[in-house]
């Protein structure tokens, strides 16, 4: 391990504990949250550089400002769909970064420039879609117009996995090119940056869609016989033991979220491997 690498591990260590300890302290995180922060910031920062443990900053700072906006109306609104609320704990942080933060000790231990590209680019588009799908979430349930069922364009309720809603749906192209753009100018110097906002962009939000899609099928859905609502809780927060309504008891959110944050990654990568083929065949 080099200097440079010992000096970004430390950097990392400081950086992310002392964000998750602020977080646990703003009811952001849970304690296992934190060490689940702690982890990945370390990893990520030490194995990828600077700019990739700041654009994991950058996902994490906006999903929390977001996930404490407005937070009564979303409780209102939709408390009974989400089986977590604000406070993430240590599976939320793997879902969400568990696949970036693999894609960062890969970097750190590949030897190609090549390689180095592909999986930088993949990390991004992982990033972007875990950026995209909580923007979507946190953002598309204050939507005034009700959510339709992306599979089917059935009406559905506020915060019902796979539904979809126009501000939603803006708020995941947003969340994905902000990070595309915030990263570019992380890496202006970096073979291929430009490429970044594009990368983000189509990963980011087809990974949201493909969260969609998972979470109206395969997403384990319950169904409050007291209550009459659906849930994401197979015991409800009345206390009454759900009844299974659609979905595998196995695949839960958190599955969703780590299997389109994986999808996302695929997708920057392979774009990014088609860009670079194409600007050879140009020259």
């Amino acid at each position: 391990m080099t200097k440079e690498h010992r000096k970004r591990l430390l950097f990392g260590l400081f950086l992310s504990s002392g964000i998750g300890l602020l977080a646990y302290k703003r009811r952001s995180l849970s304690r296992g949250g934190v060490a689940g922060a702690t982890i990945t910031g370390t990893a990520t920062v030490g194995a990828g550089g600077w700019p990739w443990g700041f654009a994991l900053i950058f996902f994490f700072v906006s999903s929390t400002l977001l996930s404490h906006f407005r937070v009564q109306d979303k409780e209102r609104t939709a408390a009974d769909k989400f089986s977590k609320g604000s406070q993430r704990d240590l599976a939320q942080v793997a879902a969400n970064g568990g696949v970036a933060t693999g894609l960062a000790l890969a970097h750190g231990l590949a030897r190609s420039s090549t390689t180095k590209e592909l999986l930088h680019a993949g990390y991004l588009g992982a990033l972007a879609t875990a950026t995209a799908d909580t923007w979507a979430t946190e953002l598309g349930v204050l939507s005034p117009h009700p959510p339709r069922l992306l599979t089917t364009g059935e009406i559905t309720a506020p915060g019902t996995s796979g539904g979809i809603t126009p501000l939603g749906t803006a708020a995941a192209a947003s969340g994905a090119l902000s990070l595309g753009l915030f990263s570019l100018l992380l890496s202006l110097k970096q073979k291929g940056a430009q490429y970044f906002p594009f990368l983000t962009l189509l990963s980011g939000f087809a990974g949201s869609m493909i969260d969609s899609v998972l979470g109206a099928t395969v997403q384990a859905m319950y169904y409050c016989s007291t209550c009459q609502q659906e849930t994401e809780q197979p015991i409800h927060r009345c206390g009454t033991h759900t009844r299974p309504l659609r979905g595998y008891s196995w695949c839960d959110n958190d599955v969703v979220n780590f299997l389109a944050t994986l999808c996302g990654s695929l997708i920057a990568a392979g774009a990014y491997g088609l860009s670079v083929i194409l600007a050879r065949k140009e020259r």
